[in-house]
C-alpha cells in the first residue's frame, strides 16, 4: 500500500489553491453537486445561523452583568423600622447623619407612591399602604470610592437601632453570578456549533473521497501526489464551508436585526443583539468557518488517503 505523502503539507501552495481560482483543472475530482455539497453548504449555513444568536446571547448577557453590577453597587437602601411616634425622630436622625457621611452623591426618602409601587406585585393595585407598618426607605447613591458601607453600618447600629443598611450585595452576587453562567453557556455553544460542523463536515468529505477511491488510483498511477489530490478536496470543501456559513451568518444577522427592542418587549429579550462595533463579530463567523472546514478536510484526506491503495 502506498503512503500519501501529507505529513509534510506544502501550506503554502494548499492556501494558493484556497484564494488563486484552479486553472489546471484540480478540483474536477471533486463532485461541484450532489449530495455532499449540498450537506457541506447546509451544515455550514446552519450552525452559522446558530452561532450568530449564540454570539449574541453571550455578548448580550455581558452587557447585563456589567449593567445589574454598576447599578446596584452604586446604589445603597436603608430601612428604618420604628414605632409610629419615634419613626420620624430616627428617620431624621438618619437623613443628619448621611449629611455628614463621605462619598455619597445624593441621599432621598422613597415617597409613598414610590413605595406603592414597590409593594402592588405582592399585594396588588390597592393596597392600603397607610394601614400597613412598612418602615421608611432611604436610597443613597454613592459619589466615588470614598462611600464606606461597613463604617456606616456599624454607626447606625449604634446610633439608631432601627436601621438597617443594605448595599444589596446578597441580591447583586447571585444575578451577575446567573449572568455569567448564561455568557459562559453562549461560549460552551459556539465551541459545539463549531465541533458539530467540523464532524459533519469531515463525514461529508470522507464521503466525497470514499466515491472517489477509484479516480485516486488513477491519479496516482499518471503520477499524481497525494498532496495534489487532498488540496482539490481541501479547497472544494473549504469554499463551500465559508460560502455556506456567509450566507448562514447573513440570515442570523437579519434575525437579530429585527427583533423587537427591549422596551418594546417589556425587558423580556434583555437587550439580545449587537450593539455599535459588535455588529462585526458576527463576520468573523465564516472566517471560522473555512478554517474549521480546511482543518477537518485535511483530517479527513489524511484519514481516507491512508486507506486506499
Amino acid at each position: 500500500m502506498r503512503r500519501p505523502d501529507l505529513r509534510h503539507v506544502d501550506w503554502r501552495s494548499l492556501w494558493r489553491g484556497l484564494v488563486i481560482r484552479d486553472t489546471a483543472g484540480a478540483g474536477r475530482i471533486v463532485p461541484p453537486t450532489g449530495f455532499t455539497a449540498q450537506l457541506t453548504l447546509l451544515t455550514a449555513g446552519a450552525m452559522a445561523f446558530l452561532a450568530v444568536f449564540a454570539l449574541a446571547l453571550s455578548m448580550a448577557t455581558g452587557r447585563l452583568a456589567d449593567r445589574w453590577s454598576q447599578s446596584l453597587a452604586q446604589t445603597v437602601t436603608i430601612r428604618v423600622s420604628a414605632p409610629a411616634d419615634r419613626i420620624e425622630a430616627q428617620t431624621g436622625a438618619v437623613m443628619a447623619m448621611l449629611k455628614q457621611t463621605p462619598g455619597i452623591a445624593e441621599a432621598r426618602m422613597l415617597p409613598q407612591d414610590e413605595l406603592e409601587s414597590l409593594l402592588t406585585p405582592w399585594f396588588g393595585p390597592d393596597v392600603p399602604i397607610e394601614a400597613l407598618p412598612v418602615p421608611r426607605l432611604i436610597e443613597i447613591r454613592e459619589s466615588g470610592g470614598d462611600f464606606d458601607a461597613e463604617a456606616l453600618r456599624l454607626r447606625l447600629e449604634a446610633e439608631v437601632p432601627g436601621a438597617v443598611l443594605d448595599d444589596h450585595t446578597r441580591w447583586r452576587q447571585p444575578l451577575i453570578a446567573a449572568a455569567n453562567r448564561l455568557r459562559l453557556l453562549g461560549i460552551v455553544s459556539l465551541g459545539l456549533i463549531a465541533a458539530a460542523g467540523a464532524a459533519m463536515m469531515a463525514l461529508a468529505a470522507q464521503s466525497s473521497l470514499a466515491a472517489n477511491g477509484q479516480v485516486i488510483r488513477v491519479l496516482r498511477l499518471i503520477g499524481a501526489r497525494d498532496v495534489t489530490i487532498a488540496q482539490a478536496f481541501v479547497r472544494r470543501f473549504t469554499r463551500r464551508a465559508g460560502a455556506g456559513a456567509l450566507a448562514g451568518t447573513l440570515l442570523g444577522m437579519a434575525g437579530i436585526a429585527i427583533l423587537p427592542g427591549m422596551d418594546q418587549a417589556g425587558g423580556f429579550l434583555t437587550g439580545l443583539g449587537f450593539h455599535g462595533w459588535g455588529w462585526l463579530w458576527p463576520l468573523l463567523i465564516p472566517l471560522i468557518a473555512a478554517a474549521v472546514g480546511f482543518f477537518a478536510t485535511r483530517w479527513a484526506a489524511l484519514r481516507m488517503l491512508r486507506a486506499v491503495p
